[in-house]
């Protein structure tokens, strides 16, 4: 369960990878035409007020057999989150993060700072890639009647849990279709969006856990 949160807390936000502006400060070169479709990419996404998105989470081991696969939601503006699945919820205001067990009537509390190492939902609103990976464009491929341009991360810090991260890119749209992490365990984590919404219309309560709205909620602070 551990293990789920913290990919969740990443790229189950997938579509926020569309906020991501990509610059050059990175000492090693990246391919030009991968930083064009991500500044696109991050161009249209910061022009949604509020983006939602629905989307299927998946787990597969190294043979490529489905060990679990759940859909989900996520609201997102600026730095702030809330993403949606069976039996849990994330929340966060930008400085503080929620992850709600359901099963356990149970949430962990931590400062957003204190989540290190992991592809968090603010990481992907700054200068993540251009800090922590390699990218490259792949090549395209078509899917579902769209044209997918395919982009290839490689993590520059070698002691990450995972050791390849894949996205796909709508190519006439500009808009993130789907993403997969590569885990050293060999486990895959895959995610693909099933719809995106420019403005969700909600205020900041949204992305603030409330406890009275889980009666008897046990309440784990890590701060």
């Amino acid at each position: 369960m551990k293990k789920m949160v913290t990919l969740m807390l990443g790229l189950a936000t997938i579509s926020a990878v569309n906020a991501q502006k990509v610059s050059s400060s990175n000492p090693v070169s990246n391919d030009p035409a991968a930083k064009k479709i991500l500044d696109a990419v991050s161009t249209k996404f910061r022009t949604f007020r509020a983006p939602s998105a629905a989307f299927t989470y998946k787990i597969e081991n190294a043979q490529g057999k489905a060990l679990s696969t759940k859909k989900g939601t996520v609201i997102m503006k600026g730095t702030k989150y809330h993403v949606t699945i069976p039996g849990m919820e994330l929340f966060s205001d930008g400085k503080t993060s929620w992850s709600y067990d359901r099963s356990a009537n149970e949430v962990t509390v931590k400062d957003v700072d204190a989540v290190t190492g992991e592809i968090t939902p603010q990481k992907l609103f700054t200068n993540f890639y251009d800090k922590d990976f390699l990218y490259k464009l792949n090549g395209e491929k078509k899917e579902g009647g769209k044209t997918l341009q395919e982009i290839e991360l490689t993590p520059t810090n070698k002691t990450r849990p995972y050791h390849k991260v894949y996205l796909w890119v709508d190519k006439s749209n500009k808009v993130f279709y789907s993403a997969k992490i590569l885990n050293k365990d060999g486990n895959r984590f895959s995610y693909t969006v099933s719809s995106l919404k420019p403005d969700a219309g909600v205020t900041d309560a949204e992305f603030v856990f409330n406890k009275t709205k889980f009666p008897g909620v046990e309440v784990v602070d890590l701060r």
